[in-house]
This record gives C-alpha cells, structure tokens and sequence, in this order.
C-alpha cells in the first residue's frame, strides 16, 4: 500500500453507531437511520454523518478522544446541543459512546454554521476503537511531519 499525502499506510476506520432498538423510529422519522449514519476516521480526518448532519475536521483540529456513558436517554438521543458548552451530541441510544474535543470548535448542528461546537459525543457500536483509530491516525500524522 502507498503512503497517501499524509503519509499514513493505514486504511481508514469505518465505524457505526449503536442503535437502541426503542428509538429507531424516533430517529428515522428525522433522517437518521444505519444507512444515513456513520463515521470515517482516515488521513483527511473526521468525518461524521448523523442523517442530514454532517460533522468534517482535519486530523490537526482534533484533541484527544475519550469513552464515556452510559448517558440518560433524554439527553442522548438524536442531533443535541448542551446549552452549558455548546457541545454537539449524535445519539442514537442511551449506551455508551466517544467524546473528541476540538482546537477550533467546528460547524454541525445548523446548515448557517453560525454554532460552532467544542467537542462532539457520539454513541457509537465500538467506541473503544473510535479512540483507538484516532490515536493511530494522530501516531501516522506526527511521524510524517518529523
């Protein structure tokens, strides 16, 4: 495999989101399903579809990320903003997820871009490898800078 114009080798992670069963319908009726929804962490960086959400960032914009949850599932599903930090949260669930902060928040929760988010939680099937792809990701970067 060649090194791409960042000089990784690594082949892009694919991840899904977790979803609950009891909110499938919930989230469908906004756009938001298993065929609308996913994340591709790779060389060019974060890219998060949510349904007609979308969150892209490069690799040099993210800090960082971490497990968290379980969450109330009042508070977790579907497109969220936290009126305490302006946070953005892509739920589908109630189980647990991944945080990533941002140096420069970024646009997401509205098509003017106008709130711009510090961080983004996303409730995803393997959150654990979320973390894991980034840390790899972020390793390749630093290594075809030096």
């Amino acid at each position: 495999m060649n090194p791409d114009a960042f000089g990784s080798t690594a082949a892009p992670c694919l991840l899904r989101f977790a979803f609950d069963p009891r909110f499938r319908l919930l989230l469908a009726a906004i756009g938001v399903r298993p065929t609308t929804s996913g994340v591709v962490v790779g060389a060019d960086g974060l890219d998060v579809r949510f349904g007609p959400w979308r969150v892209r960032t490069p690799l040099a914009n993210l800090l960082p990320a971490e497990v968290t949850g379980p969450y109330r599932a009042a508070r977790s599903v579907g497109p969220r903003l936290s009126l305490a930090d302006r946070g953005l949260t892509f739920g589908t669930g109630a189980g647990r997820g991944a945080c990533v902060r941002f140096h420069e928040p970024v646009t997401g929760i509205e098509p003017f871009g106008t709130v711009r988010h510090p961080a983004l939680t996303m409730t995803l099937a393997e959150p654990e490898l979320f973390v894991h792809c980034l840390t790899r990701f972020h390793e390749d970067g630093d290594r075809s800078r030096s």
